[in-house]
């Protein structure tokens, strides 16, 4: 960063603008914007245990608010607070397009082929999105340098790109994978309030499925005692809707993150909570959160692998491809160069 995030005195306001149908009902709480430029576009990493190396992050924080996100303890770098700042003290890279452009463009760009995650850490479409555009004009200089781009995330908003991921999906290459952890409304409002409804998730696989977009369904995070009973259910919908694939994550904890979730659950699910989290530590070897952030926790035990074993064999029976969490593995390969006779393939 070249400068401390700016706070906007007038912050834009999403739920006003033309595509107010596909965020919902805005959260009960105020929401402080702030704007930085960031020094670069992209992030990189060699750890084995993220499941990507390049990743673009337009957002800092996340106004979907899900009580279980692996990336709050990020807000601390900037000096705030894991729970509700996380959720209400946004900051918005107002030059991360032009700084992309200038990454793709730079001889020093090696990245070849790999895949860039939208996003690596917050939603790319959470409700600000509809007033910055920012994903939308960093899919476009993707779509010009014909550089492929996957995609996870919640947000309904994506529906607004099903053109351009399209068009992109048949070019550099794209794809998109919705995060459905639930189908029960209250569990989901419970945990991740203001993230579009099951519901809408599901339609929106439909239509960008309809539109061209190579789609999957995103498992994660997978909350023992909670939503492991629904996975036949949520692979058969989204199978449905046109999804191709599907992975599944455990849910995993920073020691920041573990008490925010507990509370949120106690205070949803009082009756459960306890056999959830019983539960969970089972398959985490006993553990109940990280210590370190960034480290990618695995499942482990006998429930764990009966999990896995259902979601296998629900996958094989309705044709879904079954994959890693790895983005290499979560889209599709890149078509090569066109030959002479073809138009981009």
């Amino acid at each position: 960063m070249t400068s401390a995030p700016r706070r906007v005195t007038n912050p834009p306001n999403p739920w006003t603008g033309r595509h107010v149908e596909w965020l919902g009902e805005p959260p009960p709480v105020s929401v402080e914007v702030y704007e930085e430029e960031a020094r670069s576009a992209l992030s990189s990493n060699d750890s084995p245990d993220l499941p990507f190396r390049y990743s673009l992050n337009p957002y800092r924080g996340c106004q979907h608010a899900c009580a279980y996100c692996y990336a709050r303890p990020t807000h601390s770098y900037l000096e705030l607070g894991a729970g509700t700042d996380f959720d209400s003290k946004i900051v918005v890279k107002t030059n991360i397009e032009a700084a992309l452009r200038r990454e793709l463009a730079s001889a020093r760009w090696s990245a070849g082929r790999e895949w860039i995650a939208f996003s690596g850490v917050t939603d790319c479409y959470q409700p600000l999105e509809a007033s910055y555009e920012l994903t939308r004009a960093c899919l476009a200089a993707c779509d010009e340098f014909r550089h492929p781009v996957g995609i996870i995330t919640k947000g309904a908003l994506v529906r607004r790109d099903a053109e351009l991921l399209a068009r992109m999906a048949t070019r550099g290459g794209a794809f998109v994978s919705v995060s459905i952890p639930f189908v029960d409304e209250h569990d989901a409002r419970a945990l991740e309030p203001w993230a579009s409804a099951p519901t809408t998730r599901f339609e929106t696989l439909r239509r960008l499925s309809e539109a061209g977009v190579p789609t999957g369904v995103a498992l994660a995070p997978l909350i023992p005692g909670l939503d492991d009973s629904a996975i036949p259910e949520i692979l058969a919908r989204a199978r449905e809707a046109g999804a191709r694939r599907a992975f599944l994550t455990l849910l995993r904890l920073p020691a920041e993150v573990a008490p925010i979730f507990e509370a949120r659950l106690r205070a949803s699910h009082p009756l459960r909570a306890d056999k959830v989290l019983s539960a969970l530590r089972e398959m985490h070897g006993g553990a109940l959160y990280e210590t370190a952030f960034g480290r990618r926790m695995r499942g482990s035990g006998e429930r764990w692998r009966t999990t896995e074993q259902l979601f296998e064999l629900q996958c094989r029976r309705l044709g879904l491809e079954h994959v890693g969490e790895h983005l290499s593995q979560l889209a599709p390969a890149p078509r090569a160069k066109a030959e002479q006779g073809e138009l981009f393939g």
